[in-house]
């Protein structure tokens, strides 16, 4: 007799939760301690999208087999320490000369989409793998292409979901397999309307699962990771950083988009449309605890946490003549928006624009510098200053635009550091300051004591 699951979870395990073969055999337990975990979604095994992404971007011969070496060298550490080897280990080798093919073809003609093709060989060797580890456990088990479910728009390295169809082809393909067995699929990666591969953008296995989550009416969404939960501030840069036991989803999704690497920044969007708690846990250390992410929280504080985006660009923008106001500013952001230029942060003077961009973007390059093209463009209209190597720290809580004493707090810490932008009353619940990159972590120490210690 078939057993019906309609309260499911969705289990999601980051790249260090599937790095090696013991760290997928614990995530393998926490899949099978709990009967209603029945769609697991993946990430590659750490460091793999790195590697990929190198062989993307064309290597000569030699170091193309070097990267495809550690690669096969990652994969075959996992498949020794299975009881019956033979088989996966055949569909991996597959896998690996088609990465080598690519990488060949990459060195020569790279593209967009031959980016995302290769890339997307991470996620489908780890849930390969992670199907398997579960097969010898006894589980019963199917792989599934995720690429058939998450149909998106044919932006290769950034592609947008297209929410109807996934919710269609999710009621269509997965939920009847949900009912025979955990079903083991990627995150990360979707297909075009022509059936190519696309990629949601680095981090994007946390959104397959809240989208998957969200099409399938799922209980609740599990990120497994190698941090127990939501903390104040990043525990790397201040040590006294308190994990958070329960968060709302618009304080989560503000840290998360203003640059907490927990999250990736859309990943609460889906789960928030149908009110789905989201747990984030350690997968190294279960008992730890971690964060539940839901629509309200009792009490929520003033201050809830700190978050900090590297590779900032401040962007100064300043009329050559006294046109009107109101014609520079739309003459400014059409050129913007004709460029594709996200804009986090915006302060106007009456002839002048200063604009914090985000050189972080899942379509950004290694650096943060402007397109030629961009600048060009703004010159004929305007003089540009520009000044990259920033940091945009941000202050999440609760209701900040009203509450007394907020700038008394925050500025006291700010006097060592040179304050290159700030932005306080565009939205109830954030600050934020844009400041040199060296003094961020020293700030953001100073932050902490002053409001969470």
């Amino acid at each position: 007799m078939t057993r019906v699951y309609p309260q499911f979870v969705v289990a999601k395990f980051g790249g260090t939760s599937v790095a090696d073969f013991d760290s997928m055999n614990r995530s393998a337990g926490i899949v099978l301690a709990d009967d209603h975990v029945r769609l697991v979604v993946l990430s590659a095994s750490a460091g793999v999208t790195n590697l990929l992404v190198e062989l993307s971007e064309g290597l000569e011969s030699h170091e193309r087999m070097d990267k495809i070496d550690t690669l096969r060298a990652i994969q075959h550490n996992i498949i020794s320490r299975l009881k019956s080897p033979s088989v996966i280990g055949k569909e991996i080798d597959q896998l690996l000369e088609n990465i080598t093919r690519l990488a060949e073809v990459a060195s020569i003609t790279p593209s967009s989409a031959l980016s995302d093709d290769l890339v997307s060989h991470g996620e489908i060797m780890s849930s390969l793998l992670f199907a398997e580890v579960l097969r010898e456990r006894e589980a019963r088990v199917e792989w599934f292409d995720a690429r058939k479910v998450i149909r998106t728009t044919p932006l290769y390295g950034c592609a947008e979901p297209h929410l109807n169809l996934v919710e269609k082809q999710a009621e269509t393909h997965l939920r009847p397999r949900l009912e025979q067995a955990i079903v083991v699929t990627q995150g990360f990666i979707g297909s075009d309307e022509n059936g190519r591969t696309t990629t949601l953008g680095r981090g994007g296995s946390d959104y397959t699962a809240s989208l998957l989550g969200e099409a399938l009416h799922a209980a609740r969404i599990d990120i497994w990771t190698d941090v127990a939960g939501i903390y104040t501030t990043d525990p790397r840069i201040v040590a006294q950083a308190q994990r958070i036991d329960h968060i709302s989803f618009a304080e989560a999704s503000n840290m998360a988009a203003f640059g907490a690497k927990v999250l990736h920044p859309a990943t609460l969007l889906p789960a928030m449309r149908k009110n789905i708690p989201v747990f984030i846990g350690s997968s190294k250390n279960t008992a730890a605890g971690g964060t539940l992410v839901r629509r309200e929280t009792e009490a929520p504080p003033l201050y809830r946490a700190i978050a900090v985006r590297r590779k900032q660009t401040l962007l100064k923008l300043h009329s050559l003549n006294t046109q009107p106001t109101h014609m520079f500013f739309a003459k400014m952001f059409a050129i913007l928006a004709e460029h594709q230029v996200d804009v986090e942060l915006v302060t106007t003077t009456e002839q002048s624009i200063a604009l914090a961009l985000n050189g972080t973007g899942c379509t950004s390059g290694n650096d943060n510098s402007l397109p030629t093209a961009l600048l060009t463009a703004l010159s004929s209209h305007c003089r540009v200053e520009s000044e990259t190597g920033l940091a945009l720290v941000t202050l999440i809580g609760n209701q900040l635009h009203s509450s007394v004493g907020v700038c008394r707090d925050v500025f006291f810490e700010l006097e060592k550091s040179c304050v290159r932008m700030i932005c306080h009353g565009a939205a109830n619940d954030i600050l934020c300051f844009l400041l040199p990159d060296d003094v961020a972590d020293d700030t953001i120490s100073a932050l902490h004591r002053r409001l969470f210690e």
